[in-house]
């Protein structure tokens, strides 16, 4: 005889309830920028706005990144520049410090911990215009390294790098690479590194990804076109709108900011495969 069919509790419905409006609510935005992007100037003012009308992507495409002679290119390259090199460097920096933090004893290891933890609680926005003031007496304004060193160190990453490296690194792990004859160095870059790379792509993609949205340090820092990210980019061809003639159409900055959005999805596509635990399973067997 067939046991019959357990009932889902109530809970479990309310649960999913939740999880798909939330997921509504996030993906919604999404698909109006996915849909907006296919439609002509007028077609964004008729119709469904949730739905596609004329379908006109290849010509915003073309108009994107032809305008002011392909500058639409450098705007992406600069933000290339600056999130893969500040988040390259900044995860490196999480990485030697978490480690050092975590498997080190040394006096004043637990208030450069707290102040690791302070910096995690400042707002990125109040230090902007202090860090312009002084690159502008360093006479680095307008200029490359003035957004990719303020984006080469994540008190955040740092913070995580210590939590994984303390829970994830085994001191036997250590030990073995010492007797074996290793030096600090060759454990951190042999052993730590691969045991903490979980984390370090955790630490990798928030970095990256804070440095490619990131608009107010750019904005004040470079005042040369050439040489400001997609962003600054963006908004500048909306605010030309205000201005007058001669300002791109409405679809084509709709059409900019959805092109703008696919490098974050490819990376986080490309990077989740190496989120996986038990990468210390057995190691200290």
């Amino acid at each position: 005889m067939n046991a019959a069919p357990r009932r889902q509790p109530a809970s479990r419905w309310l649960v999913s309830g939740v999880l798909l409006l939330t997921s509504g609510y996030f993906l919604a935005p999404v698909w109006w920028l996915l849909v907006a992007s296919t439609k002509t100037s007028s077609g964004l003012f008729s119709g469904n706005g949730f739905w596609f009308g004329e379908f006109a992507l290849l010509d915003n495409l073309d108009q994107v990144f032809t305008r002011q002679d392909g500058i639409y290119w450098e705007w992406l390259g600069n933000s290339a520049l600056y999130a893969v090199g500040g988040a390259g460097v900044s995860t490196l920096v999480a990485a030697m410090a978490g480690y050092a933090l975590a498997k080190y004893r040394f006096r004043g290891r637990e208030s450069t911990f707290n102040g690791v933890l302070a910096a995690v609680l400042v707002p990125q926005p109040l230090l902007a215009v202090p860090l312009y003031l002084m690159f502008s007496r360093l006479h680095l304004v307008n200029g490359y390294w003035a957004v990719l060193l303020p984006s080469m160190v994540s008190p955040f990453g740092v913070y995580l790098a210590r939590i994984y490296a303390a829970a994830s690194v085994p001191d036997e792990l250590i030990e073995a690479g010492r007797i074996d004859g290793a030096g600090e160095l060759r454990i951190f870059a042999t052993i730590a590194l691969r045991v903490m790379s979980p984390a370090l792509v955790t630490v990798f993609l928030f970095q990256f990804v804070a440095i490619w949205t990131n608009y107010l340090l750019p904005v004040l820092m470079l005042a040369d076109d050439h040489l400001q990210p997609v962003t600054v980019g963006v908004v500048g061809w909306q605010s030309q709108r205000a201005i007058g003639p001669g300002a791109p159409p409405l679809n084509v900055v709709v059409t900019a900011a959805m092109v703008s959005a696919i490098p974050l999805v490819v990376l986080f596509l490309s990077l989740q495969r190496f989120w996986r635990a038990g990468l210390t399973a057995g190691s200290t067997k």
